[in-house]
Order: structure tokens, then C-alpha cells, then sequence
């Protein structure tokens, strides 16, 4: 992988918590800035630390937002507000005036669409979409949340597909309500009783279902753009063109999570680019470090990370591109630290392609 280059266009870049994924997406938006590529750095990891460390407000939920930085390329920078995006979709998708304010007004579409839980990943879907068909740059980086959670990601476009295919939403489509909001006696529940409602209300509420019947009817004529674009998005995850870049820490622990993911990702057809091992303790035992506190820890975490590099590498084997980074005295924070880093990232990667 070349960040000097335009190829590949989106680079997808994942891993578990607290080993720098965000850190590492930001430097490499500003290297690929710097050599001229007019590059978007995205997020829909709900911390939102994309927006600290490249100095953007909260405009960058509406619509991404150049970065202040002075390189030859423009970089953006945007961040996932899923209530947005959502809404955006009700107002670009629906047929007519009435139709969307039927949808935006329904009170089951605003507890949804205010919910990350579950609509993150769907909208995060939607914002790729909408990004990747503008064109408006050359790269895309996305930069995602913890492994789980950028598995459900990845799973989202099928998961779309498959609820649209499903007789659960035939189910919910049909009219169950008539005009007073009582359960039609005609509906296949001509055994229902008052009792029955009754007892469906306490359990559930009957507003809730007549709000959930009549959201899922309102968004019927949405749903084939829901599935052509979920369609797209699948592509584009699995397209050659697509590169997914797996950061891990350097200590054996993280060992069995990043065998999961680079598992998961080849299973599923995505091309896996570097491994990157973030953060590895530096050697101690240079002439006139014996007075520094703490040394017999510090080679004792530099010997561990090192193990752990090398069973890495041992269990991928070398036809699989893996690269570390030294541990920073401190995080980045600023844009010329955060080159620096990315700077840092390009030469280890050049390094490895001579290897």
C-alpha cells in the first residue's frame, strides 16, 4: 500500500479499542493530502475522536468539512450523525411532500431514528453511499469503531437485504389497523377478542404497534432504494479497489481478536492490506540509559511486544504484509504531529513492499 498513490480509493481502517485505529486514519488522510490526493477522512465510531484530532466542529456531522491543513490536496473531514443522515434519506428518497412529512412525523421513526443502537450501522451504510457516488475525492478513509461493532458495519448491507426479502416485513406491510386504530376483525385475527387488545396492550401498547404498522407501510415506497444502495455498498466493500487496513497492539493479547477479524474479513471476500501493529514498546539498553526509572520494566514490555510481533508474524506467515510503529512518547495533537505519523506509517509500509 502507497498513501502517495490514488489507488486504492477507500481504505477501510479497523481493529479492537484503544490501538490508535482513529490516530492512524487521520495521519494517513493527511499524508495522502500532502502527496496531492484530494482525500476524506470519515468516522461513525460513536467516541467521535476524529474531530479532536484534526480540529473539525460539530459541521462536520451535516456535511464533510476541509480540514485546516496546507497541503497540496484537500482534506476533508466528516463525521456520522445517524439521526441526520437519516433524515436526509426521508427527504431525498420520499416520493412527495406528504409522504415524507408522514414518515418524519410518525413517532416510532423518531425513537428509531434518534437511537444509535442498531441504526448506526445502517446509516453509516447510507453515508458511504452517499460519499463514495458524490466523487468529490480521490481517497476515502474510514475510519471505524471496535471490532464488533465494525463487524455489524460490514454486515449491514446483507442484513438490509435480507430484512427487505423477509415475509416479516410482508407481515408488516399489511393492513392490520383500520381507520379508528381498532385491529381489523378481517385482518387473519377474526379470533381476536377486546380481551385479546386488551392484553396486547398492556404487554406491548397498541400505540407502539399502530405507530410500528403505520412507519413500515409509510416507508414502503423507500424501500427498493434501500435495497439497491445496500446492494452497491456490498460491492463496493467487497471491490478490489476496496483495501481493509487491521491495526492491532503489539502485546500477545491481542493476538486472538486481530486472528478474528483477519479471519472474518477474508471469509467474507474483503481484501486485507498491512497489519499494523501500533504502539510497540522501543528497545532500552542504549549507553546511558541505566539511570532511567523504571528501565527493567521498560525492556521487560519492550521483550513482550516484540514476542508478540513475532508470533504475528509467524501465525500470518509472509506472504501477509505486517508492519509495526513504534510507541510516541505522547498521542499526536496537532496536524504536523499527526503527519508525522503518517509520514512514519508510509515508510514502514515502503519498507515491507521491499522486504
Amino acid at each position: 500500500m502507497n498513501l502517495s498513490r490514488p489507488e486504492p480509493p477507500l481504505l477501510v481502517v479497523v481493529g479492537s479499542g484503544g490501538v490508535g485505529k482513529t490516530t492512524l486514519a487521520a495521519a494517513m488522510g493527511l499524508v495522502s493530502a500532502a502527496s496531492g490526493i484530494d482525500s476524506l477522512v470519515m468516522t461513525f465510531d460513536p467516541s467521535l475522536r476524529l474531530k479532536d484530532a484534526l480540529g473539525v466542529g460539530q459541521e462536520a456531522r451535516d456535511q464533510p468539512v476541509q480540514v485546516a491543513s496546507d497541503t497540496p490536496g484537500r482534506l476533508d473531514a466528516s463525521l456520522l450523525d445517524a439521526r441526520r443522515t437519516f433524515d436526509r434519506l426521508v427527504t431525498r428518497e420520499a416520493p412527495d411532500a406528504a409522504a415524507r412529512q408522514r414518515i418524519l412525523e410518525n413517532p416510532y421513526y423518531g425513537n428509531l431514528a434518534g437511537s444509535l443502537g442498531g441504526m448506526l450501522e445502517y446509516m453509516a451504510v447510507e453515508r458511504l453511499y452517499e460519499v463514495a457516488k458524490e466523487g468529490r475525492h480521490d481517497r476515502i478513509i474510514l475510519d471505524t469503531p471496535p471490532t464488533h461493532q465494525a463487524i455489524d458495519f460490514l454486515e449491514a448491507p446483507r442484513r438490509i437485504i435480507d430484512f427487505l426479502d423477509s415475509g416479516a416485513l410482508r407481515i408488516a406491510l399489511k393492513p392490520w389497523f383500520d381507520g379508528d386504530g381498532r385491529l381489523r376483525s378481517g385482518s387473519g385475527l377474526g379470533f381476536v377478542t377486546r380481551r385479546l387488545e386488551n392484553l396486547l396492550d398492556r404487554l406491548v401498547g397498541m400505540q407502539l404497534l399502530r405507530d410500528m404498522s403505520e412507519f413500515f407501510r409509510a416507508f414502503e415506497p423507500l424501500f427498493r432504494g434501500f435495497r439497491r444502495r445496500a446492494e452497491e455498498v456490498e460491492r463496493l466493500l467487497a471491490s478490489p479497489n476496496t483495501l481493509f487496513v487491521l491495526v492491532t497492539g503489539p502485546g500477545k493479547d491481542r493476538i486472538p481478536d486481530t486472528l478474528f477479524f483477519a479471519r472474518r474479513l477474508k471469509e467474507a471476500g474483503y481484501n486485507l492490506g498491512p497489519i499494523i501493529v501500533n504502539r510497540v514498546h522501543p528497545e532500552v539498553g542504549q549507553p546511558g540509559d541505566e539511570d532511567i526509572p523504571g528501565r527493567n520494566l521498560f525492556r521487560w514490555l519492550a521483550q513482550k511486544h516484540r514476542e508478540g510481533v513475532r508470533e504475528l508474524r509467524s501465525l500470518f506467515g509472509p506472504e501477509q504484509p505486517l508492519v509495526s510503529l513504534p510507541l510516541a512518547p505522547g498521542e499526536p495533537t496537532d496536524l504536523e504531529a499527526l503527519l508525522g505519523v503518517g509520514r512514519q506509517l508510509q515508510e514502514a509500509l515502503r519498507s515491507s513492499d521491499t522486504a
